[in-house]
């Protein structure tokens, strides 16, 4: 089954993949194109089996406010990964690596003179 993109709606939200016109974002041309390639049902068929490997390999968080108890659930997982473009990803390496640096600086403090 192919994918029609112009069947997903996603105005009023933003969309890694997808713009509002229900085109590829220019990005994610290669990974849109691979996925067209797949089709809706191959697509579908990694899903499942992702969801099903997750379960077996008990890939699970613990929701502590469910009625009657804490109950764990399986981690969601999606088979089509979100794209950052490198634009954006320089920005948020600048983040983590100056966090990173805070962090150990902290350490550093607790555990010597």
């Amino acid at each position: 089954m192919e994918i029609d993109w112009s069947d997903y709606e996603c105005d009023g939200f933003y969309d890694e993949l997808l713009a509002a016109r229900g085109e590829p974002r220019p990005e994610v041309d290669a990974l849109a194109a691979d996925i067209q390639a797949l089709g809706g049902d191959e697509l579908m068929t990694r899903q499942l089996a992702a969801e099903v490997s997750i379960k077996e390999m008990g890939i699970t968080f613990t929701v502590y406010s469910e009625e009657g108890g804490a109950i764990d659930r399986a981690w969601p997982f999606d088979v089509i990964p979100r794209v950052i473009p490198e634009r954006e990803w320089r920005q948020v390496e600048l983040g983590l690596k100056q966090r990173v640096q805070a962090l150990n600086l902290f350490i550093d403090d607790l555990y010597h003179d």
